[in-house]
């Protein structure tokens, strides 16, 4: 009896010594919040489209919520009401997924040669395609709605100068391949090699009767009113 559990416990020996070295830590090891413009442009992690083809400079994209029905749709540039503004100014998202195709953008770096591509964390200002109104479709942070603890984006931005017309496209460490989400951050002036912490999440806030784009000030907040962080696709067609 004794022999067999001496021969017992040498079988049981090497799996006791492997839970020994084995912890619940993942060992793969993930990126951080703090990850800055400049090391994400050297990993050259390039943006794609629903098609997997990647964004560049030269080509312009529509803007899709990733969510369905009454969440999804397309951003379109539209008329805000009162709005003083010489041009439509409002930076919308209709009211569900397949209502109408909405109006393309094309991203514009600070260093618009070369490379063409356009890559995760990177500072971009972000402009409609019209025919109209060109001068006044780019995008920027507007002022603040108290009643509403939201500032809604809006055109009227300016190309390359040190204002709050700066995104960046983001896709979290491990997220869905080909989805993203807009962030504002304070630019390639203001903070060279700011981390995405940094950076504060676009939302869709119902006002009105109208889903605009805009930065919630206090995220756990509740609210009233419909709004929810905007997750996007591009779609080049």
């Amino acid at each position: 009896m004794r022999k067999c559990l001496f021969l017992l416990s040498l079988c049981l020996l090497p799996f006791v010594a492997f839970s020994s070295t084995f912890t619940s830590e993942n060992p793969i090891k993930l990126p951080t919040t703090t990850t800055t413009t400049s090391s994400a442009n050297n990993n050259l992690v390039r943006v794609e489209d629903w098609h997997g083809a990647t964004l560049d400079i030269h080509g312009s994209y529509r803007i899709v919520s990733d969510e369905w029905g009454a969440l999804g749709g397309d951003v379109y540039l539209g008329p805000l009401p009162n709005s003083a503004a010489p041009c439509p100014d409002g930076v919308l998202k209709y009211n569900f997924s397949g209502q109408a195709r909405g109006t393309p953008v094309r991203f514009i770096k600070t260093d618009n040669n070369r490379p063409i591509f356009i890559f995760e964390n990177q500072d971009v200002n972000i402009q409609f395609v019209t025919r109209t109104c060109v001068n006044y479709t780019v995008w920027k942070v507007g002022h603040n709605d108290a009643s509403l603890g939201v500032r809604f984006l809006e055109t009227g931005g300016t190309i390359g100068q040190e204002d709050s017309s700066w995104f960046r496209i983001f896709r979290p460490p491990q997220g869905p391949r080909r989805r993203y989400f807009l962030m504002h951050c304070p630019g390639p002036f203001a903070c060279p090699s700011c981390p995405i912490d940094r950076c504060r999440a676009v939302w869709v806030v119902l006002q009105n009767g109208r889903r605009r784009l805009a930065l919630v000030n206090d995220p756990s907040a509740p609210s009233q009113q419909l709004r929810f962080r905007l997750r996007v696709y591009f779609n080049s067609r």
